[in-house]
This record gives structure tokens, C-alpha cells and sequence, in this order.
């Protein structure tokens, strides 16, 4: 049996927590999904397999909060994937520690694959 693998969708536009978060649970995928991005610098327990995460979240770098996560020894191995919608931010994404990047609009099976060579 497959165990269900945990996303953290992380972004400030409802629209797009909404489709992306039923794309990955029609994938099989358990989806958790904030508007907050200060919420990931505080994470204690629960943590999920992977973290999808807009590099712009209400005035918060997405980039920091993966530096952030990176350094923490609890949370350094969890795979990061930083989504923009500028795609000449892909260089400072992954100088951010990020595992991998996608630009916004971006194809769900585009996606799908990215999560699961990191999960």
C-alpha cells in the first residue's frame, strides 16, 4: 500500500491554493496549503514530504524562508520547490537552497514530475 506523501503548498493568491491543491490531490498527493509564509519558519513537528513555495508571499522572500529552512537541521532535508512567476529567478532560487524551481503558468504534469523525483 502507498503511503500518502504530505505537499505544503505555500502562496498568497487564493486561486491558485485552490486549483494547485486539487491538481495534487486528483496526483494522490495530501495537500496543505497557508498564505503564510512566516507559519513555514516556525514549524516544529508535522512536517510534510515536500514544500511548494512562491518566492513572492505578501511582502515575505520566499527565497529567506527557504535559506531559513535550510540551515534548520529539522527542517534541511525536506525538498523545496520555488514557484515565480519570473522565470529569471530560477539562478537565485536555487543559490536560496531551493531543490528545484517552476515558473508560473506552469503545466500540472510539469509539476507532478518535479514532486516526484524529489519525494
Amino acid at each position: 500500500m502507498n503511503v500518502m506523501k504530505n505537499i505544503m503548498l505555500v502562496d498568497d493568491d487564493p486561486g491558485i491554493l485552490d486549483s494547485v491543491t486539487v491538481m495534487l490531490e486528483l496526483g494522490g498527493y495530501n495537500v496543505m496549503s497557508t498564505d503564510n509564509g512566516a507559519q513555514l519558519m516556525n514549524m516544529e513537528s508535522d512536517f510534510p514530504d515536500l514544500i511548494l513555495l512562491d518566492i513572492w508571499i505578501s511582502g515575505v522572500d520566499g527565497r529567506d524562508i527557504c535559506r531559513h529552512l535550510k540551515a534548520n537541521e529539522n527542517t534541511n532535508k525536506i525538498p523545496i520547490v520555488l514557484v515565480s512567476a519570473s522565470r529569471d529567478i530560477e539562478i537565485s532560487a536555487v543559490k536560496a537552497g531551493a531543490n528545484d524551481f517552476i515558473s508560473k503558468p506552469f503545466e500540472m504534469n510539469d509539476l507532478l514530475n518535479k514532486i516526484a523525483k524529489l519525494t
